[in-house]
């Protein structure tokens, strides 16, 4: 028996997606792959809208469920990208509590608890991955009755990483659909209908394969949506359809990273703080074991992200500067960035990093703070597009990340997953950065 036909994202990410399969047809699929356009309907209860009706018609919404173990980089990236293309996105915790603490440490704050989503109708709902996360989510009644309802009255939904083997199989979501998923959990889907891509989308489910992926899969979900030309512009913002000429990095006077110890990572934080730069940074870091600390530059250490995600830091700035740190990464966000840089204690501790020839960092916006605090004096480096301009020493055009000597810099937004990893690289070495990138489902070099 043939498979469904599947359904791709027709807009370009060579970037996410080069040297790994996002085509969606199985060998088995005897119907060719369709296309989303702005002008194709995924199902035929929701149709996609263009960007000239969008605004007169409700907001789509869409339910993101979290739970402890869920995987903050596809959590925090899917919610994200959705509420840029403009979707009312409700984050609803299936824990008895709001707080939870995601599968690589970072505590995020849902809006709701899912109790209170059961009686409501989303345009879609979308579960990430991450273990136990994805048990959690198994385990709910309550978004196993949501999800079905669903998948019953043929509204969209999708499943990440661990999710569409772990949650949605054993909830009998997955029947004569085409899936994908991480490859550590491919072995638990019905051999027929598992394709090895990054990207599936089979009447009305859309299947991802882990935290490198989470673009791809976040920018198919707002086609579905909204339409083609409306993700292709939520992609371009995020830099995400980068051309294959863009480098991934650039090193100048070249130093050994290299300590005797285990690192230790500040990242600062504040109330308007991209939240995807953030957490895919304290992601990647800690999957490579290094001592990662978010503190708060606020009153409290809950912040509220550039999008809404509500983030726990682990400590206040005035407790995290009695320690001495071997890197210092800022995040961006135009909010967050000048919040920030109005922070004494951080000024403070940015000037003696440099002082004591450590090394420090910025992404985004926040090459900014750096370049007005004299700390990018006589470095290459480079920022987000938007403010390039504004930095008046060397700025290297055509990568993703600079490196020189102890500064690190980044364009921000999706180029952070290479940020990371470059820090890993140097910090660590090749082999370690490498073996990160595989357990988050993302393409990097062999050598």
């Amino acid at each position: 028996m043939a498979a469904s036909a599947a359904t791709v994202p027709s807009f370009s990410l060579k970037s996410m997606a080069s040297g790994q399969q996002r085509t969606a047809t199985s060998k088995h699929s005897a119907k060719p792959t369709k296309t989303l356009s702005a002008t194709t309907a995924t199902n035929p209860v929701s149709s996609t809208t263009s960007t000239s009706t969008a605004t007169s018609l409700p907001p789509k919404k869409v339910l993101v469920p979290i739970g402890l173990g869920t995987e903050e980089m596809e959590a925090v990236i899917i919610v994200d990208v959705l509420r840029r293309a403009g979707a009312d996105v409700t984050v609803a915790s299936v824990e008895p509590q709001l707080q939870i603490e995601a599968s690589c440490g970072t505590k995020l704050v849902a809006d709701t608890s899912i109790s209170s989503c059961s009686d409501q109708i989303f345009d879609l709902v979308a579960l990430p991955g991450g273990m136990p996360g994805s048990v959690r989510l198994r385990d709910c009644a309550a978004l196993q009755k949501i999800t079905s309802k669903q998948a019953e009255e043929r509204r969209l939904y999708g499943a990440i990483c661990a999710a569409p083997a772990v949650t949605l199989l054993p909830w009998g979501l997955l029947r004569r659909r085409q899936t994908t998923c991480h490859p550590a959990f491919m072995h638990k889907l019905p051999t027929f209908w598992a394709v090895k891509s990054n990207i599936q989308v089979s009447e009305g489910l859309t299947t991802s394969r882990g935290p490198g992926t989470s673009y791809v899969f976040a920018l198919c979900l707002v086609e579905q949506l909204f339409g083609e030309s409306v993700a292709k512009g939520i992609g371009e913002s995020l830099l995400v359809c980068l051309d294959d000429d863009n480098s991934r990095k650039q090193e100048f006077n070249k130093v050994e990273w290299s300590f005797d110890h285990i690192p230790r990572v500040l990242i600062p934080v504040a109330n308007g703080s991209e939240e995807i730069e953030v957490v895919t940074i304290v992601d990647i870091l800690r999957r490579a074991k290094v001592d990662v600390v978010v503190a708060s530059i606020e009153k409290s250490v809950q912040i509220l992200a550039s999008q809404g995600t509500k983030i726990i830091a682990d400590k206040l700035i005035g407790v995290a500067a009695e320690l001495t740190y071997d890197l210092i990464i800022l995040p961006g966000g135009t909010a967050g960035a000048e919040r920030l840089n109005k922070s004494r204690i951080l000024k403070n501790l940015l000037k003696e990093q440099e002082l004591a020839g450590r090394i420090y960092g910025a992404v985004c916006s926040s090459p900014g703070i750096l370049h007005r605090q004299g700390l990018l004096k006589g470095k290459k480096a480079t920022a987000h597009p938007s403010i390039v301009s504004k930095l008046t020493n060397e700025v290297v055009n055509g990568t993703k990340v600079v490196i020189d000597g102890k500064v690190i810099t980044s364009r921000g937004l999706s180029t952070v997953t290479d940020f990371a990893l470059v820090i890993v690289s140097k910090l660590f070495g090749h082999a370690r950065a490498r073996s990160v990138a595989e357990g988050l489902v993302y393409e990097y070099p062999r050598s």
